[in-house]
């Protein structure tokens, strides 16, 4: 089943030296931490609130993929930054666990009943529906980059 293309990737970015960020240890108990600190910067950027609860909810999904999935309990640690760029946020989240791309992940079969549907497996499609945007690349020495865009548009993405 080929990929949507609905919309346009954003390119990969590197965290340039003047964004926000937090380094916290690879554990689901810091999610909390992670949450506010992008709630923090978003609201600094004057964000409205759909854009900040979307990229939040979007970073907080993608963060516990990160966690339970690519380190699966091993120790490590996730680095999440965010620029404020015209019109829009960008957060970026690095990561040292084994490689992989959850834009290449195909969209969930929603013709499925969600009780009928097995736990978990929707944060790739949840970040997809939170995000204008997503890209990922390896991280230079191993690892992870996940790039997320928002809008600041305070529109709903489908009134957009």
């Amino acid at each position: 089943m080929p990929r949507p293309t609905t919309r346009a990737s954003p390119k990969l970015r590197s965290v340039a030296a003047t964004d926000r960020r937090i380094r916290v240890p690879a554990d689901l108990r810091r999610l909390q931490e992670v949450r506010a600190f992008v709630r923090t910067c978003a609201l600094e950027a004057s964000a409205p609130h759909t854009s900040v609860e979307d990229l939040v909810h979007a970073v907080d999904e993608a963060a516990t993929n990160i966690i339970v999935h690519g380190y699966a309990g091993r120790k490590g640690w996730l680095d999440v930054a965010v620029s404020p760029e015209p019109g829009q946020l960008v957060v970026t989240l690095q990561d040292e666990a084994p490689v992989f791309d959850p834009t290449a992940v195909p969209q969930p079969d929603m013709t499925v009943p969600p009780d009928q549907r097995r736990p978990g497996g929707m944060g790739i499609h949840l970040i997809r529906l939170a995000t204008d945007g997503f890209a990922h690349g390896p991280r230079p020495g191993g690892g992870n980059i996940l790039t997320l865009k928002r809008t600041l548009d305070p529109r709903a993405k489908e009134d957009r």
